[in-house]
């Protein structure tokens, strides 16, 4: 125990005399304050977004994904091959939630495919559309 130059305090008493603190912390909440919990999907937004992945992982466009989970974010990132930059980047983002929609696609080179606030609507993205041709 190291050696201080203050006085033995009984239980309870302050430090200072004439300062008192009445504040009581909650352990759990200060934690989560100091390291907030990251932005996740649900079990229903991956069963979506795997669904997408996994038709177009048939259709030989897609070959490899990666999650990424940070405080501010979600993204799923798709990959044509395991060593280059994503081809796409779908994104939770709850701070946009109330603006432009939490969900969006953005390409390889930033730019946005489609955000809303529903992800069934943003993944519409992928869908192909048929074209009809003329014989």
């Amino acid at each position: 125990m190291p050696m201080s130059d203050q006085p033995d305090l009984m239980r309870g008493e302050p430090r200072h005399q004439g300062q008192t603190t009445d504040v009581v912390v909650d352990l759990h909440e200060y934690r989560k304050a100091k390291n907030p919990t990251p932005v996740t999907f649900h079990r229903r937004e991956l069963d979506q977004i795997l669904k997408v992945y996994g038709r177009m992982v048939g259709e030989g466009e897609w070959r490899d994904y990666a999650i990424d989970h940070t405080k501010n974010r979600a993204v799923f990132a798709v990959f044509k091959r395991a060593g280059e930059v994503p081809l796409y980047r779908i994104e939770k983002n709850p701070k946009l939630a109330h603006k432009q929609g939490a969900y969006s696609v953005v390409s390889a080179s930033g730019i946005v495919l489609k955000r809303g606030h529903e992800l069934a609507q943003v993944l519409k993205v992928f869908d192909k559309v048929l074209k009809l041709v003329e014989t």
